[in-house]
């Protein structure tokens, strides 16, 4: 079945003036933003903009693909996505500005974004998903137990700044974490900036607390707000959301369903199925129980004890642990060993504990 790749294939001769923005360009764009732009897109407050063919010839003049096929994540295929798209008249000539790239281990934060102006004249604001450090997906843990995270108030701030006066036509999307940075951004920004945009895209991104999807400013950009998730959906599960979402059908299966190049193309749209598999419905339900059982506290303790415990054992990103994988489980295994030992009846022993039934529950649903 046809994926991103394909539909560039077909499409790629078509300019926006002739064929409307669609779903799956938002995808696309959504894609984007994983790949390295450090020093070849301009960074806000910077002048210019670059064509997304110039910087694919930039990016692939410092890498090579046997660099970026070696690496874990599921997002290194955007690369070839940026490549794919520099060859057709779709999108070469797409211009590309205000890239951030910050990675802070103090905040706890893991944060990007990129804007595309496409040809015509509207602007997508994608907002990246988690990269392959341990702080990316640490800021995912702590939206079990905060309310806010620095990357969503980074990316309201974002685009408080980065949105022009005369910018008639704004969408702003993400995948993964990026989806949910898009809405909780297009909910808090200012008002005359919410007026612009057109629609907001969340790609398989996690929902929010009941107290965020039931506040008034949430409920003003509902009807603008479009959630895709493949059928067995995990990460855009977690949470909560009001949203109506549609379910795509994937190539994969299980968490692999979360890579955006296995969701199934036809035409200018997505093939969908009626509703999530219900495995996916189980697990959901499983983990709001067992996460709900806990207090904010006790979500946070248990966060802390097992990412201090990666740090501990120099696991700093996904590469880290799967490169080395006997010997950073070694060293992950020495480390927990320290802490039961330190505290044999205290509350990092019963954190561990907890953890550890999470996964228990995860592997038997799946």
């Amino acid at each position: 079945m046809s994926n991103l790749m394909d539909y560039l294939d077909w499409r790629g001769d078509l300019t926006f003036r002739e064929a409307p923005f669609n779903e799956v360009d938002n995808l696309i764009l959504a894609q984007l933003v994983y790949v390295e732009f450090a020093g070849i897109v301009p960074a806000p407050g910077e002048e210019g903009t670059i064509t997304v063919k110039e910087a694919c010839e930039l990016f692939f003049a410092a890498h090579d693909r046997k660099e970026i096929m070696e690496r874990v994540s599921m997002t290194k295929t955007a690369a070839f996505v940026l490549e794919k798209m520099a060859q057709t008249e779709r999108f070469c000539n797409a211009q590309l500005f205000g890239y951030i790239n910050d990675i802070s281990k103090e905040e706890q934060s893991q944060f990007s974004v990129v804007c595309v102006r496409l040809d015509d004249k509207s602007i997508y604001v994608s907002f990246s998903g988690t990269d392959n450090t341990i702080v990316g997906w640490r800021e995912n843990f702590n939206m079990g137990y905060l309310s806010e995270t620095p990357g969503q108030l980074k990316a309201v701030d974002y685009l408080n700044h980065i949105v022009k006066e005369d910018w008639e036509k704004i969408r702003v999307g993400g995948h993964s974490k990026g989806g949910n940075l898009s809405v909780y951004a297009s909910v808090k920004c200012d008002r005359n900036i919410q007026k612009r945009i057109v629609k907001v895209y969340s790609n398989d991104g996690p929902g929010f607390s009941e107290e965020m999807i039931q506040s008034k400013e949430y409920q003003r950009m509902l009807p603008k707000i479009k959630t895709i998730l493949p059928e067995s959906s995990i990460v855009g599960m977690l949470l909560e959301h009001q949203e109506k979402f549609e379910v795509v059908k994937s190539s994969q299966s299980g968490i692999q369903q979360h890579d955006a190049m296995s969701w199934e193309v036809l035409g200018s749209h997505f093939v969908y199925v009626e509703e999530v598999a219900p495995q996916s419905i189980l697990l959901d339900e499983t983990m709001k129980k067992w996460i709900f059982q806990l207090t904010k506290e006790q979500r946070e303790e248990i966060v802390d004890t097992v990412f201090s415990m990666l740090d501990d054992a120099k696991i700093y990103t996904v590469d880290d642990f799967y490169n080395s994988k006997w010997k950073k489980v070694q060293e992950l295994m020495k480390v927990i060993d320290k802490y039961v030992k330190q505290n044999p009846a205290e509350k990092e022993n019963k954190t561990l504990e907890r953890f550890f039934d999470l996964l228990d529950v995860m592997d038997m649903e799946w």
